[in-house]
């Protein structure tokens, strides 16, 4: 019974307080404010710039509402001058700043008239916080009262008056040294482009670049208000205008004396386990947050950059262009200051991330090789994890392999796949004997192997790697990594071997065969069931000396390189860790001829049969339902 009194006075006192605030005078923060506004076909548009539902969101208002739309460049309560609503005719975004079309409909009023004694110079309102710039080329004109003589030789092209007024283009700028009559006047007038420069062309269109300034868009990003202070000094006002209301204090402290007798009986009903769970959460996130801040601090500088979260909202136009999404959180497209493209990973929130985000920030800042993705930098604030790459244009190899899924045209020929092949092997070699200490991926499978423009590969996905000693050959690891199909057998049990760097081998010879097959490796799909375990019926090709029968087999020096990888990988599944051979080997193997290697032998004790891949239960050593996806 209190239990429902106390939620009954919290649901009254919670509408009473959204009733008052509904009578305030709407407040400004940033934080609710729209990142973009829609303006029909002209795109969108932000801040400095608010639409007429938020007007307090920016500096100058637009009002998409109208056809065509207008635009105020700078609200009147915040600079003196002129405060004019101009048409807008397109949006362009550049870095820090907007281009618009802005079409002046007063000179062009003035201009069509021919009533010249209107025509003046042109003037945009300016503010402390933007800038603005005309892009149209300007004419210089010289305006004089008719009665007055003409100053010197005027070129044609001059504006034709119906009043006691002439307006004459110069041959040159009047400040070179020509003399002025005091009764006339210089004027700048924007024009379009005409079929030579002794034609202006005058217009009341023009192309005007909009840039925020450093401090108001640092502090449009800390969620406060541009303003200017008494002595038109700028400040950032964090919260906007503050409304004293008695009764809304009241009903403020009112409703927290609720909530506060509410969590105490909440928190009597509740069970004692429940209570130590939260604790003892609370404290692993705060000791996973110690340990990534003491590693970065005790293992630093990386010779990668360290980015604040407001930076990574920027580079990635506010997580405008999303590549991708998986378990450990999204990919977004982004740019740095130089212009050059990147691929942001944002962490999810989870505490599963810290060790995680230390194993790729860890490994990957020891090295440096074409086949390895370049990491540009990261960024740790509390929950908020993210990782800059380098951008491939090309994506990941999965979506070129699996011809099932992917277009013919993604489909790529055999010499580049076999190139593909080789970088990947030097890629690994270069982990596991390349760096200073070796690396250990864990985790080596087409979704991470990236592609650049020229479809040169390259590793990425580090957040499953282990760094350890070049001299330690067997390493100690609690539970299995990896992801199923690619995962040695002794990463998941021990009595195959010990766990080193063989273990990235036999994912590598996994991956190949799938590069070759053109499928998963265990396809339930297929015709016969030979052929649902891809190695299996490949090897009784290779072991049978019959043609393998790949698909898209052109050359002979195709037909080559695709028995050197089939051979290679095979060679590289092969239970017993201790006969795989290393990935320098592994190199060796792909670039020597094809008579120069020898069959290895069965790589697996079995294939599935149709009834096992019906029933989901596949007794093949490279799937375990334990294994960690």
């Amino acid at each position: 019974m209190a239990s429902f009194s106390g939620l009954f006075v919290f649901f009254l006192l919670s509408y009473l307080v959204l009733l008052l605030s509904a009578q305030q005078e709407e407040t400004y923060s940033s934080h609710n404010c729209p990142p973009f506004y829609l303006c029909g076909d002209l795109g969108r548009i932000g801040f400095p710039f608010a639409n007429t539902t938020h007007p307090n969101c920016g500096i100058g208002i637009v009002d998409c509402s109208k056809k065509p739309a207008m635009i105020q460049l700078v609200k009147g309560e915040l600079v003196k001058g002129d405060h004019r609503w101009y048409e807008l005719s397109f949006i362009s975004r550049e870095p820090n700043a907007y281009v618009l079309g802005i079409r002046d409909q007063t000179l062009s009023k003035n201009l069509s008239s021919g009533r010249c004694e209107f025509i003046t110079n042109q003037t945009i309102s300016q503010s402390p916080f933007i800038s603005f710039q005309i892009l149209a080329p300007n004419r210089t004109f010289v305006k004089c009262i008719s009665s007055v003589h003409d100053p010197g030789p005027m070129e044609s092209g001059d504006i034709t008056c119906t009043d006691n007024y002439k307006i004459k283009v110069y041959d040159s700028h009047p400040s070179d040294g020509i003399h002025i009559p005091s009764e006339c006047s210089i004027i700048q007038l924007p024009k379009k482009p005409g079929p030579s420069d002794s034609e202006p062309y005058v217009t009341g269109e023009f192309e005007l670049r909009v840039n925020v300034s450093d401090d108001c868009f640092e502090c449009h990003e800390r969620e406060g208000q541009c303003q200017l202070d008494v002595e038109r000094k700028f400040i950032c006002a964090k919260e906007g205008r503050k409304h004293k209301n008695k009764v809304l204090a009241i009903a403020l402290a009112t409703l927290s004396v609720a909530i506060g007798v509410l969590i105490v009986i909440g928190l009597s009903f509740k069970r004692k386990f429940r209570s130590i769970n939260v604790i003892n959460l609370l404290k692993k996130e705060s000791l996973i947050h110690q340990s990534v801040e003491t590693f970065i601090r005790n293992n630093g500088p990386f010779g990668i950059r360290r980015y604040n979260y407001s930076d990574i909202k920027k580079m990635t136009n506010f997580f405008r262009d999303k590549l991708g999404q998986g378990g450990y959180g999204s990919v977004y497209k982004g740019k740095l200051q130089d212009g050059s493209l990147v691929a942001v990973k944002v962490l999810k929130k989870s505490i599963g991330n810290g060790e995680e985000f230390i194993n790729e920030v860890a490994s990957i800042s020891r090295t440096s090789h074409v086949n390895i993705v370049t990491l540009r930098g990261f960024c740790f604030e509390g929950s908020k994890k993210a990782l800059v790459y380098e951008f491939m244009p090309n994506g990941s190899l999965e979506k070129f392999i699996y011809k099932k899924d992917s277009p013919s045209d993604h489909q790529l020929q055999w010499e580049t796949l076999y190139n593909i092949a080789v970088g990947i092997a030097r890629g690994l070699e270069y982990l596991h004997r390349g760096c200073n200490t070796r690396i250990l991926h864990f985790d080596i499978k087409p979704h991470n192997i990236l592609l650049d423009e020229n479809f040169c590969p390259k590793i990425s996905d580090f957040g499953l790697a282990k760094v350890c000693p070049r001299e330690q050959s067997i390493i100690s690891m609690l539970g299995a990594r990896g992801t199923a199909g690619y995962i040695a057998p002794e990463v998941f049990c021990r009595n195959f071997g010990g766990v080193s760097h063989k273990s990235d081998v036999y994912s590598y010879g996994m991956m190949v065969l799938e590069m070759l097959g053109g499928r998963k490796n265990i396809d339930a799909e297929v015709d016969r069931t030979s052929e649902i375990f891809f190695p299996h019926w490949i090897y009784k090709r290779l072991e049978l000396d019959e043609e393998l029968t790949l698909h898209g087999l052109m050359t002979e020096e195709d037909r080559q390189n695709a028995k050197k990888m089939t051979i290679v990988s095979l060679w590289c599944i092969q239970t017993d860790p201790s006969n795989r051979p290393a990935m320098s080997r592994v190199v060796e193997m792909l670039e020597m001829s094809l008579n120069s290697l020898q069959i290895p032998p069965k790589p697996f004790l079995s294939s599935p049969s149709r009834s096992e891949v019906d029933s989901s239960t596949i007794m093949v050593l490279s799937h375990s339902s334990s294994i960690v996806a």
